[in-house]
């Protein structure tokens, strides 16, 4: 591959790299083959310590012997820096979109999962002084095997500019759809009443949105405009879509059946359009971070 000046461009990798690669895992310490946790009922396990500056730059989960509902209940949380407020609290499932609580084959650029019930994340996820990961089970059963492996580096130093990790989860249950007189009444120009996906202060920038939908009436559950509010635009959004499908870049109700691609799916499609219905989605917004100075919703 050349430029424009007819330079060959070396590949990055090279290059001599300046972090060391690290990995902290749930491996047997006795030399055996147990390479789980198993995590009681109420009961935290601590899967991941670290002294920064450093980057995790993979997450891989499996687990066995658990209840029905572990995705679920058991909630994974992530504190960088000391902190004692967690930058991620969400149940595992969400963390890795299934929103379900049910496993889902699939691929994506920062998230999947593998087969067989294999849970990956290449989300990077700098910190500058210390990073700890617990997992708790929150469910009434044990969790009998817990597998863990999470890669990182740790380096000199990290840029000034660099940004936390963060992950928030929201739930409605229901979520009450609108009603209206008639069809030419059916307008939204503020958002007032729509589902809320996030919702912060401060400075970053938006990489993606999971969205799992159990529809609790028939007929087609996304046509509300998606709106995102930046800074201190507040009552009217600064960018405005054209739907729910098609901000998880699909089109049509998702007509043609699941799909996953690399920034963009709707991987599980169960009974659509019906009451039962299911929905898993996400979109990565990868190529184009939705940049805040103050605030996002």
């Amino acid at each position: 591959m050349t430029d424009k000046a007819g330079e060959y461009h070396l590949p990055g990798y090279l290059f001599a790299r300046e972090y060391s690669s690290l990995k902290q895992s749930s491996y047997d310490r006795s030399g055996g083959n147990h390479d789980s946790w198993s995590i009681p009922a109420g009961g935290t396990q601590e899967v991941f310590q670290a002294a920064g500056p450093g980057v995790i730059t993979h997450i891989w989960f499996t687990i066995g012997g658990a209840g029905e509902h572990h995705l679920k209940e058991i909630v994974l949380r992530m504190y960088w820096d000391g902190q004692e407020k967690p930058s991620v609290e969400v149940p595992v499932g969400d963390f890795f979109g299934l929103n379900l609580g049910q496993y889902s084959l699939y691929q994506s650029a920062f998230l999947n999962c593998a087969s067989i019930r294999a849970l990956n994340c290449y989300f990077g996820m700098p910190f500058r002084k210390s990073a700890r990961i617990t997992v708790t089970n929150e469910g009434r059963h044990a969790v009998g095997d817990f597998y863990s492996n999470i890669d990182y580096q740790v380096m000199p130093s990290l840029p000034e500019q660099i940004l936390y990790f963060h992950a928030q989860y929201r739930q409605a249950t229901p979520n009450t759809a609108r009603t209206y007189a008639s069809e030419d009444k059916e307008l939204n120009l503020d958002g007032k009443n729509n589902y809320v996906f996030l919702e912060t202060h401060g400075r970053g920038h938006l990489m993606g949105v999971t969205l799992g939908v159990l529809q609790n009436r028939d007929l087609w559950m996304g046509e509300g405009d998606d709106m995102t509010f930046i800074d201190d635009a507040t009552t009217v959004p600064v960018i405005t879509g054209t739907g729910c499908e098609d901000y998880f870049n699909g089109a049509h109700d998702f007509a043609a059946g699941p799909f996953a691609y690399l920034y963009h799916g709707a991987h599980l499609i169960s009974s659509p359009e019906l009451a039962g219905g299911r929905y898993c989605l996400y979109r990565w917004h990868a190529d184009n971070p939705i940049t805040f100075r103050k605030y996002l919703k």
